[in-house]
This record gives C-alpha cells, structure tokens and sequence, in this order.
C-alpha cells in the first residue's frame, strides 16, 4: 500500500517505518469510518463520571484520540481476538506452541530486540495469510460479543460520549489490527480507528504489514497524519492513554488525559501536570488486563491465553 499522497515529506522524530505506519493508518481510519457513519449507534453509557471542564462544544477543529487496551477496554484487544480465534481452531497447537514463547519473550525481556521482534511478526500475520479481510471482520464481530464487549470501562466511555455530545468526532488508536479496532469503535458509536494495517491485495491478506505496528512512535504519526487529513487544531484536541508507550501521543495534543496510568505515565503526568482518571481501585489498578507484546502485530497476543484454556481442558 502506496503512503497518501495528501500528506507531505517533514522532519519527524520517528522512523521511516513508523511515518509509514500511520500514515497508512490514518487512510484506512477514514475510509473505515466513512463506511460506518450511517449504521453507528451508541448504547447509553453505563455509568457517567464527573463531568470534565473538556470538551468545549461546538469545537469542529477539535477531536479526541483514545488508547484502547487498559484504557478504554480492560485488557488487550488482540488477546480477546487470540482467544476467539483459537476456540474456532483458527491455528493448530504447534503454532500455539511458538507464539507463547515469542509473548513471554516481551515480557520478561523487557525488551524489543528487532530481530527477535520481526520474527514474533512474521509468525503472528502468517495466521492470517491466505484469508480474506472480510472472514476476519465477520469473525471479529462475533469475538466482540463474546469477550470484549462486558469489558468496556464505563467511566472512559461517558468521555468519549462527551466529545460526541460535544460534536467532536472520537478516534481509536492502537496497535491492534486496524480491522479489529473498527469493529470495537464502530460497537461503541465512535467515529473510527486507528490501528497496525496487515497488507491486503483484492481483500486477501498478504502476511505483510504496512510499515510497522501502531506503536509508540507511530502512533503519533498516525494522529498527526489524520489531523491534517481532517483539518484539525491539535493543540484543541484530547488524547487518553494508560501507557508510558503513548507519550508521543499524548504530548502531541492540547489535552493529554492519563487513564489508568502504569507508573512511568503517573509520574510523567504528574511532572507535566497532565489529567489523571482511574477507574480501578485498591490491587485491582495494578492487576488488571493483561500487557500486551508491544509490536507483535496481528494475533500473537492471545496465544498465552489459548494455552492456558488448552491446559485446563486437559
């Protein structure tokens, strides 16, 4: 997939991959929201938190970008996915095998060794080669229903109603598969998502992704990418995120919001006295979800889980 054409060459803090990244997220994000514009509709929140001093109605120049896993959904996305997956025998066990170790690499590593990376990249989209964009977006609308949709933080929720109510549009962005994403921001009544694009040529996947995953860096890119795209003052919109991961992000806006922060962002916020929201309590905060490998790609995240279920089973 050819970088947009409507977004010209500058001088970034990020890498060529990670520019190519979101800027391919960003066109897919707006093609994606187009799509569902006249069939999106939201489910009353569950619960409404205190009402923030932001957004300012009637701002059409300003918008909100949300972080999803641990931010707007507990856990990760691509591990509910995995899970899905797996009860479909999307994969064998073997595969399963090696994707666990590719997942505990990450995390108990602490580290993202390119070589290494590439390789749990590699592994994670050759799941998907071969098969349709569409089989995948059916399944993934089934695997919504069954895992992730009960997960949803109600207290991140009501903000992203806020904006809406405020006539702002509200973009998801995350390393997640930019299919999966659309699903989950198309459920919620947002306006669309911003996730890693896996290369697809007449709708089959190629096992390639375009640049890199959605990730630290790219992130930023991808927002950066859809602000000019949209027409819109970053300096008025907000952006929400759990992750010392997302500080690019975060401090790309005029509003950065620390949801359910780890450490690292706690304490950056605090320094930069950022917006702090936490909607966990007591051991719950430091327990909840489950990290996700940064930079995996498409469906590593949830062979930990398929293992565990295999275990129990037997």
């Amino acid at each position: 997939m050819a970088a947009p054409g409507w977004l010209t060459r500058r001088n970034r803090p990020a890498t060529a991959r990670s520019v190519l990244a979101g800027e391919a997220s960003a066109e897919a994000a707006r093609k994606t929201s187009a799509q569902y514009a006249e069939s999106a509709e939201l489910a009353a929140p569950e619960a409404a938190p205190e009402e923030p001093e932001f957004p300012v109605a009637g701002d059409e120049r300003a918008a909100a970008f949300f972080d999803l896993d641990n931010t707007v959904m507990q856990g990760a996305a691509i591990f509910h996915f995995g899970r899905g997956l797996y009860k479909r025998e999307f994969f064998q066990r073997r595969e399963l095998a090696r994707f666990a170790w590719q997942q505990a690499w990450f995390r108990i590593a602490g580290v993202e060794d390119p070589e290494h990376m590439q390789d749990a990249r590699d592994s994670a989209l050759s799941i998907v080669k071969g098969h349709r964009v569409s089989e995948l977006m059916a399944i993934g609308e089934e695997i919504y229903d069954e895992y992730m949709a009960e997960r949803i933080w109600p207290g991140t929720r009501a903000l992203a109603q806020a904006h809406l109510d405020a006539g702002q549009k509200v973009w998801l962005v995350t390393a997640a598969p930019v299919e999966t994403a659309t699903i989950i921001a198309r459920r919620l009544g947002l306006t669309g998502a911003l996730g890693t694009v896996a290369e697809s040529v007449e709708g089959v996947y190629t096992g390639r992704l375009v640049g890199e995953p959605l990730h630290g860096p790219a992130k930023a890119e991808a927002v950066r990418a859809l602000a000019a795209a949209e027409g819109l003052d970053l300096a008025r919109c907000a952006a929400y995120s759990d992750s010392h991961n997302d500080i690019p992000m975060l401090s790309l806006v005029g509003h950065p919001y620390a949801i359910n922060p780890d450490t690292k962002l706690r304490r950056h916020a605090r320094a930069n006295e950022w917006r702090l929201r936490d909607y966990r309590t007591g051991r719950k905060a430091a327990k909840v979800g489950i990290p996700a490998a940064a930079g995996v790609g498409a469906l590593a995240g949830g062979t930990a889980a398929a293992v565990a279920l295999h275990r129990r089973r037997r």
